[in-house]
């Protein structure tokens, strides 16, 4: 079955974005003040599985190995069947 995973990564609670920051302090300065902001990356993978589950073990494994840093990062899995 052919599955389409969004993974979406972002800092835990507590680090420091100094890319955030930035622009967050940059966009004050166009006028537009936020009260935070936050960078996430979101990866899209299509895979073809034996089922969704295979397909969660898969990515998180890929989360873990190399896409995010588990020490820092937090990341979310959502998988759909593709057509």
């Amino acid at each position: 079955m052919q599955y389409r995973i969004e993974v979406t990564i972002g800092l835990k609670d507590g680090m420091l974005d100094p890319a955030a920051a930035t622009i967050k302090k940059a966009l004050e300065h166009l006028g537009y003040p936020t009260d935070s902001l936050q960078m996430q990356k979101k990866f899209i993978i299509d895979l073809n599985e034996a089922s969704s589950d295979e397909a969660y073990g898969k990515v998180d494994e890929m989360c873990k190995r190399l896409l995010a840093n588990p020490v820092i990062h937090n990341y979310n899995i959502v998988i759909e069947e593709s057509v």
